[in-house]
């Protein structure tokens, strides 16, 4: 009986943040195609027609690839981190659970990142790149994205309780993560030497394993999978206990 409750705690925490994001806009969900169609647009035309050297086949797909995947990570954390304190009058009136609210901040944007991939797979086939069996893989390779940003919001969440600046912390290494993504460039670009951090940074990985599967038809590298999944679970364990450590005074920070 307490699992359904909790279930349906989560399922309401998630659906009050995604109703809440487009409230009052006119286009309502459409801006989570939106977003990614016009960065794709404004990014394939630099490197096509400004920097044409770095032309290459489906850059487009590639760049909007890149894109998706990280525009999750960027908006889930920065999310996540701060759902804490603008939650503050729930934590103080409803006994809950309080790792939900972190968790159901990223979850939220689960959605929107469905609703993108959705729109990424329409595109690979009307490219003609077709679809193949290691489109089975995705789902594990999202998920494992899903659970590492999860562990990160909820030891950053945790903190911004008690410091207020690792918003701006998130926010600054945001901006440098970004080019530490192949989001823009591919990762054959990137000299041998620095392919272990690259390996290493799941969100990197994700982006590496989801353009292997569908802009080139084949299997990720087992080696990129296995250290994709090996971080992000340890991130996420070492997010739950160091949130059940430091939630015990929530009520008296928020």
């Amino acid at each position: 009986m307490a699992g359904n409750n909790h279930v349906f705690l989560l399922t309401s925490l998630v659906l009050r943040d995604f109703r809440i994001r487009y409230r009052s806009m006119s286009l309502g969900v459409f801006w989570s195609l939106l977003n990614p169609l016009v960065m794709m647009g404004v990014l394939t035309f630099i490197f096509t027609r400004i920097f044409p050297e770095s032309r290459s086949h489906n850059l487009h797909l590639s760049i909007l690839s890149g894109l998706v995947l990280f525009n999750f990570f960027s908006l889930s954390w920065s999310a996540g981190t701060v759902s804490l304190l603008d939650s503050a009058g729930l934590i103080k009136r409803v006994p809950m659970p309080r790792v939900w609210i972190p968790v159901s901040a990223v979850l939220s944007n689960t959605i929107h990142l469905l609703i993108q991939i959705g729109l990424l797979l329409l595109l690979v086939v009307v490219a003609g790149i077709g679809v193949n069996i290691h489109w089975l893989l995705l789902p594990w390779i999202l998920a494992m994205e899903v659970m590492f940003v999860c562990g990160l919001c909820l030891i950053t969440s945790a903190l911004h309780v008690y410091f207020r600046d690792v918003r701006y912390v998130v926010e600054s290494a945001i901006m440098v993560l970004f080019w530490m993504v192949p989001v823009v460039y591919s990762f054959e670009m990137i000299p041998a030497r620095y392919h272990s951090l690259y390996w290493y940074n799941p969100v990197a990985a994700v982006v590496i394993a989801c353009r292997s599967v569908l802009l080139e038809g084949r299997m990720p590298a087992p080696e990129t999978l296995a250290k994709l999944t090996a971080v992000s679970v340890v991130v996420f364990t070492l997010g739950l206990v160091w949130f059940q450590r430091l939630r015990h005074r929530f009520a008296d920070y928020v």
